[in-house]
């Protein structure tokens, strides 16, 4: 089996400051993670998008907004999110690399892709930037497909709740959009009972945690609810928002995720996905170490192996509770 790589060194410039979690650090971490996986990896620089094509998510006054600043230096977009001369080029690259990837795996290139990019995309506006990200990178590449008439399905398991994805396919029944996340937690939004709107309804599966939530919770709601859904929703594709902030040693959030916990929402989309059709966008994860390790083991999941670990982390017993409420949300619209 195949692994893509896709990633360029253009990234490594949207300079983010010295203090900033988001840094140029991060894409090293996950590029060893891949690598220290059990297979092949195919590597490819991640192409530029025409800008024409981020319309289709973001407005035209945004994306020219953001072209500004190649020309000046570092500005803050909002209070989470700068950007400076080298940021245009990476966020063009990081929104190319999932179309180009959609690309690889039509042509056989490799089995599966993980795109080492950055900005980070899930919480990208149609009209701003928010919570240090430029484009909605994995959104870019969902509307596309769809647009090509293809079912998508988004399983989003930053710890963070990406609100603009949800905005962005919010009434669209051909694209399924699951998030797993901290709640309350930035940005605010993902409430389990935030189901779609309209045609939409029942395509937005949140599943918002309390505070120091374990894998087996997570291992639950995939059981109960994750992997039914996308069963009846048959997805041709599956784009994972690849976040890996809500391991138990991440400074951002107060998660109780370990690196088998990735290992078993890998497989669990492996599994649920025809071949050649799943593509792992990188978002948050700010603790190289844990990243790197909680990367190898989500390869780990796309080649059935295990992740052994002799550490048991329990959710709080409240925990457990969100599950009554997401069965309560979603079975009007799922078999459950």
């Amino acid at each position: 089996m195949r692994v893509l790589l896709v990633t360029h060194e253009a990234m490594l410039r949207h300079d983010t400051g010295p203090w900033h979690p988001e840094r140029s650090e991060r894409l090293a971490a996950v590029i060893r993670g891949v690598q220290a996986g059990h297979l092949e990896v195919v590597g490819i620089d991640s192409p530029m998008i025409d800008p024409v094509a981020l319309r289709t998510v973001h407005r035209p006054d945004y994306i020219e907004m953001v072209r500004r600043t190649s020309t000046e230096g570092r500005v803050e977009l909002d209070p989470d999110t700068p950007a400076g001369p080298g940021s245009w080029e990476a966020a063009l690259r990081a929104a190319g690399s999932g179309p180009a990837a959609v690309e690889q795996l039509r042509a056989g290139s490799a089995d599966v892709a993980f795109l080492a990019i950055r900005p980070p995309g899930h919480h990208a506006l149609a009209d701003r930037a928010m919570g240090f990200c430029l484009f909605n990178n994995i959104a870019i590449t969902a509307r596309m497909l769809a647009d090509e008439g293809e079912r998508v399905a988004i399983v989003d398991w930053d710890i963070h709740h990406g609100n603009a994805t949800q905005d962005a396919f919010l009434m669209d029944p051909s694209v399924l959009y699951v998030s797993l996340h901290q709640f309350p937690f930035y940005p605010g939004t993902g409430w389990v009972e935030e189901v779609g709107i309209g045609p939409g309804a029942g395509t937005t599966v949140n599943i918002s945690v309390p505070v120091h939530t374990a894998g087996d919770l997570y291992s639950e709601a995939f059981a109960r609810a994750v992997i039914p859904i996308l069963e009846q929703f048959e997805p041709d594709w599956i784009l994972v928002s690849a976040g890996y902030d809500g391991h138990r040693e991440d400074p951002i959030a107060e998660a109780s995720l370990l690196e088998r916990d990735y290992q078993m929402m890998a497989s669990a989309v492996r599994a649920a996905v025809p071949n050649r059709r799943l593509i792992f966008f990188l978002e948050g994860g700010y603790n190289l170490a844990a990243m790197e390790r909680s990367v190898t083991a989500t390869i780990a999941g796309i080649a059935g192996e295990a992740v052994p670990s002799s550490v048991r982390l329990q959710s709080p017993d409240g925990a457990w509770r969100i599950l009554d409420l997401l069965m309560k949300a979603q079975r009007p619209y799922w078999q459950l």
